[in-house]
C-alpha cells in the first residue's frame, strides 16, 4: 500500500482515524489502526453510537506566530478557510464540492460529550467547518479548524480526546449540507485531526450510501490527506504563518443559525 503523497506539514502533528480518528470495530468497542509514515494513524468506527480514538503524532512542532491567539489575534472566517465553491487540492484535476459551510463562535456546535466539554474548557472560542462532496462522487467530508488559546492548550486537548473517544464520552461531528448528505453525520466513518500551533483540524469521512468503509481503504487516507495536510496546513494555516492575518483582529464571528447535523448521539 503506497504511503499518501506528501508535502510540508513538518509542524504538524498528525491524527487520522475513525469518526474523530481510529475505527471502533462495530458492535465490538473495540479500536484497531495503522501506523504511516511514523506520525499518521488511520482506523475507522461505526455510527454515531460507537467513538473513535487516536494516537499521538511524533513530529515535533516548530515555535510560529501560530503559536498563540496573543500573535494571531485575527479570527478565522470560512471565506478565508473555503474560499470558494470548489476546493482544489493539490495537483488534482478534479476539485471537491463545498456543499456548506459554517463559521460559529460555539465550538459546541462541532463535537459532543466530553470532547466539546473540553474543548471549551481548553479556551476554544471558535469553530470554522465545511461539508465537501468528494470528487469520485462516493465519499462526503467534514472538515475544519477549532480556534484554541495556544499552542499548549492545542496539544492538551489533542491528548485528553484521544482518552475520550477511547471511552466513548464524546466524537466529533459531520455537518448535514441538505438532501442526501445527513450520513456524514450518522453512518459508519473515518476521522482524522491534527495540531499545528493554537488549532486542532479535522476531518470526518463517510460514504454516501451509507456503508462501512473498509480498513486500508487508500480513497479515504486521500481525502483525509488532502484535508488535513494539502489544504487546512499547506494552504489555509500556512498561509496565515507567512503574515496574511496573523496579527490583523477583527470582529469576532457571529455563530451560524443553519440547522445541525442529524446525529442521534449527543
Amino acid at each position: 500500500m503506497p504511503p499518501p503523497r506528501r508535502g510540508g506539514g513538518r509542524t504538524w502533528q498528525v491524527l487520522i482515524g475513525g469518526a474523530a480518528a481510529l475505527v471502533l470495530l462495530a458492535l465490538c468497542g473495540l479500536t484497531a489502526a495503522t501506523l504511516l509514515d511514523g506520525r499518521t494513524l488511520i482506523g475507522q468506527q461505526a455510527a454515531p453510537s460507537a467513538a473513535p480514538d487516536t494516537t499521538r503524532g511524533t513530529v515535533p512542532a516548530e515555535a510560529s506566530d501560530l503559536d498563540s491567539r496573543d500573535t494571531d489575534q485575527a479570527p478565522l472566517t470560512a471565506r478565508e478557510v473555503f474560499p470558494a465553491s470548489t476546493l482544489a487540492v493539490g495537483d488534482g484535476e478534479n476539485g471537491y464540492e463545498v456543499l456548506r459551510t459554517q463559521s460559529s463562535a460555539s465550538c459546541a456546535v462541532a463535537a459532543t460529550g466530553e470532547v466539546s466539554d473540553l474543548l471549551v474548557r481548553l479556551g476554544c472560542n471558535q469553530v470554522v467547518r465545511a461539508t465537501l462532496r468528494a470528487p469520485d462522487g462516493d465519499h462526503l467530508v467534514t472538515t475544519g479548524l477549532f480556534n484554541l488559546t495556544d499552542r499548549s492548550s492545542a496539544e492538551r486537548a489533542r491528548d485528553r480526546i484521544r482518552q475520550l473517544l477511547d471511552e466513548r464520552q464524546g466524537r466529533f461531528r459531520g455537518m448535514s449540507a441538505g438532501d442526501g448528505t445527513e450520513v456524514v453525520a450518522t453512518a459508519p466513518a473515518r476521522v482524522g485531526w491534527q495540531v499545528r500551533g493554537h488549532y486542532i483540524a479535522y476531518a470526518v469521512v463517510a460514504r454516501t450510501d451509507g456503508a462501512t468503509i473498509r480498513s486500508g481503504d487508500t480513497g479515504v487516507r486521500e481525502i483525509l490527506f488532502d484535508m488535513l495536510e494539502q489544504h487546512l496546513n499547506q494552504g489555509v494555516l500556512e498561509r496565515r504563518a507567512e503574515g496574511g492575518t496573523a496579527s490583523q483582529p477583527t470582529e469576532e464571528p457571529a455563530d451560524d443559525t443553519g440547522s445541525q447535523d442529524e446525529s442521534t448521539e449527543d
